[in-house]
């Protein structure tokens, strides 16, 4: 509630902590997903200004029908049904009203917050809260810019071009900008509603089957899937025909990432534990401190009970966000894509066992899985891997010469030195400083207690306390060094 009267940018931050069990305790986490996209909508009169900016006209000459009730309504925009001149439906996706503004300023703020928190909590520093900052904020600001998002759906849409199945909607590029975007309108029904698979001519399983194999393919084939897959954004169309919606989360995987998602899956499948610990430490950077054998122990642990369960018990992508959260306890954070991954098969596993009582995900996926580890030992594939190795060795070797020679120079010049850093060195250095400051002090009061006690003993006028002036002076500065340096004693 209290992320919800902060703004879209806190709403935002914590639909991504729902995501991250690894970074923040499991209550936190479900808290957040309380969190949605529907809230209140804003009256039309204050998105219409939106529209008079960005066509520079009044949008009445763009669009033949313009339907001021949302369609719907999220922490950064809201989405119309429109028409065309030439009569073709659309959704138009508008920006809300000095959004950008509102997050620069909220951003400056979660800043500040994570900067005291490496600065005061000592434990948090492993998780790196500034840069978990500045990871929000960069997509954030891709969120926020509407030409990255028709950019993602043309390459969706080129991506399953031949694949006639799976549809992804057109975008309107010449009456599209960063704070409006206009889309083909899909002429079917959002899988989230009831009677979407209750559509005449519609087959549920075969909409389970094509949709996952959709899903499978933007990770396994493309490396780029879609990374806020829920019913919502899911349409059933006719002809057992699935559309997607919403691109403005998109995760990115490597082929190294690729490569580790279908051994994770493969070690569930075969539940190889030692293999599963392995393929979650070499994705995270790297740490000398880990004990791979007691992670594997642990994995084992948290997930052989399931095994024997009926699939309909068995959630794969929760096990995978509790296996992420033991793998956070070992200090191994995991890249956002891979969280964002675990994340959509569990939203992918709830929609399927909405169709099939016993869907299992796992089985489903494995064939794709075990193409893609194939697929490594190609000839092709082969080749070009080896070409590249090819490449960079003969780079290297063009190089090294060079820099061994700048690094011979740089040895026998007169001025070469070695700085050597170390935390240790600092606080032996710390110490040495401290003593040699309390040793100081304490000649010191020995030399002014001495001198006082003689000037005592010659017993000269005038007197205070029954004391010479100078040798009260003396004892006096004596007792006022000994606070100082008792001070520095406890302060140290």
């Amino acid at each position: 509630m209290s992320f919800e009267q902060l703004g879209p940018t806190f709403v935002k931050l914590g639909q991504l902590l729902a995501t991250r069990p690894d970074l923040i305790p499991r209550e936190m986490a479900e808290e957040f997903k309380r969190l949605h996209s529907d809230v209140a909508s804003l009256p039309f009169e204050d998105i219409e200004p939106v529209l008079f900016s960005h066509f520079g006209r009044s949008y009445d000459q763009v669009f033949q029908k313009f339907d001021k009730n949302p369609l719907a309504a999220a922490s950064i925009s809201q989405v119309y049904r429109a028409t065309l001149l030439d009569g073709t439906p659309v959704v138009v996706k508008i920006q809300k009203p000095n959004v950008e503004n509102i997050i620069h300023e909220d951003l400056a703020v979660l800043f500040t917050l994570a900067e005291l928190i490496e600065a005061y909590i000592p434990e948090a520093q492993m998780y790196n809260p500034t840069a978990i900052v500045e990871e929000f904020a960069k997509h954030l600001d891709l969120e926020t810019n509407f030409i990255v998002e028709a950019n993602n759906i043309r390459r969706f849409a080129k991506n399953f071009a031949e694949d006639t199945p799976i549809v992804i909607p057109q975008v309107y590029s010449e009456l599209s900008g960063k704070r409006v975007l206009v889309l083909e309108e899909l002429q079917g029904i959002p899988l989230s509603h009831k009677n979407a698979l209750e559509q005449e001519g519609i087959d549920p399983e075969q909409v389970l089957k094509t949709g996952l194999r959709a899903y499978l393919k933007m990770v396994f084939t493309y490396g780029l899937f879609h990374g806020d897959l829920h019913a919502g954004n899911m349409f059933v169309l006719p002809n057992n025909h699935i559309g997607f919606i919403d691109f403005g989360m998109v995760g990115r995987l490597n082929q190294k990432t690729q490569e580790a998602i279908a051994n994770i899956l493969i070690s569930l499948a075969h539940e190889d534990y030692d293999r599963l610990a392995y393929e979650y430490i070499d994705l995270a950077p790297y740490s000398g401190f880990i004990d791979a054998d007691n992670f594997a122990r642990e994995l084992r642990d948290l997930i052989a009970p399931y095994y024997g369960l009926t699939l309909k018990n068995l959630n794969i992508g929760r096990l995978l966000m509790d296996a992420t959260s033991l793998a956070a306890s070992y200090q191994l954070i995991l890249p956002a894509e891979l969280i964002m991954f675990f994340k959509s098969i569990i939203s992918i596993e709830g929609m399927g066992r909405i169709i099939v009582k016993d869907f299992d995900f796992l089985s489903y996926s494995i064939e794709f899985a075990s193409e893609l580890i194939q697929s490594r030992y190609e000839p092709n594939k082969l080749a070009r891997n080896i070409s590249l190795v090819a490449r960079d060795a003969n780079s290297l070797f063009s190089i090294l010469p060079r820099q061994i020679k700048q690094l011979l120079r740089r040895l026998n010049s007169p001025n070469f030195s070695v700085k050597v850093g170390s935390d240790d060195l600092k606080g032996l250095r710390k110490s040495v400083e401290t003593s040699s400051n309390l040793l100081f002090l304490g000649l010191i009061i020995g030399s002014l207690l001495l001198s006082a006690s003689i000037l005592n003993i010659v017993d000269t006028e005038p007197k205070i306390f029954g004391l010479p002036i100078l040798s009260f002076v003396g004892f006096a500065v004596a007792a006022g060094l000994s606070l100082v340096a008792f001070y520095n004693y406890i302060k140290k």
